[in-house]
């Protein structure tokens, strides 16, 4: 019994720490220009922490049907509370790339005419105040 009382408490300390991650990068994000279009986006295939639109880094070859300039971004957000083993988009590992790129080509059906990409934010609270490292076109299809 105490041990799943303690499993509990890891498990809702873990979804504070990840929903304190998803605030600061939601305001990280806006103050840089980026609009917030919904946060914890959830669908069959898994769920998008923040979906939002912001600068396009890359014209594509079909730019010329594209909204100049903007693009859809999905945004990956991985908090932690230390780097005793090794810094948050580390923890973006391979299973969890394909799993974001499927997501992302979900939403080319609500967002045909816009390029997607997909960027991490990277969230270290153990430092005051938090270090926040965003990093753009972080998961890319090969």
């Amino acid at each position: 019994m105490i041990l799943a009382v303690k499993i509990n408490q890891m498990a809702y300390f873990k979804k504070q720490t990840g929903n304190y991650g998803e605030d600061l990068a939601t305001d990280f994000l806006q103050k840089k220009g980026y609009k917030i279009l919904e946060r914890n986006l959830t669908n069959h295939l898994g769920e998008i922490d923040i979906l939002c639109e912001g600068p396009c880094k890359t014209r594509s070859v079909l730019a010329v049907f594209q909204k100049p300039n903007r693009a859809i971004v999905v945004v990956e957000v991985k908090t932690k509370s230390g780097k005793d083993f090794g810094e948050g988009f580390e923890m973006v590992n391979s299973f969890k790339r394909s799993k974001l790129l499927f997501l992302a080509k979900s939403l080319q059906t609500k967002y045909p005419d816009r390029t997607i990409r997909i960027d991490v934010v990277s969230i270290n609270t153990d430092s005051q105040p938090p270090e926040i490292k965003h990093f753009e076109n972080a998961v890319e299809e090969n």
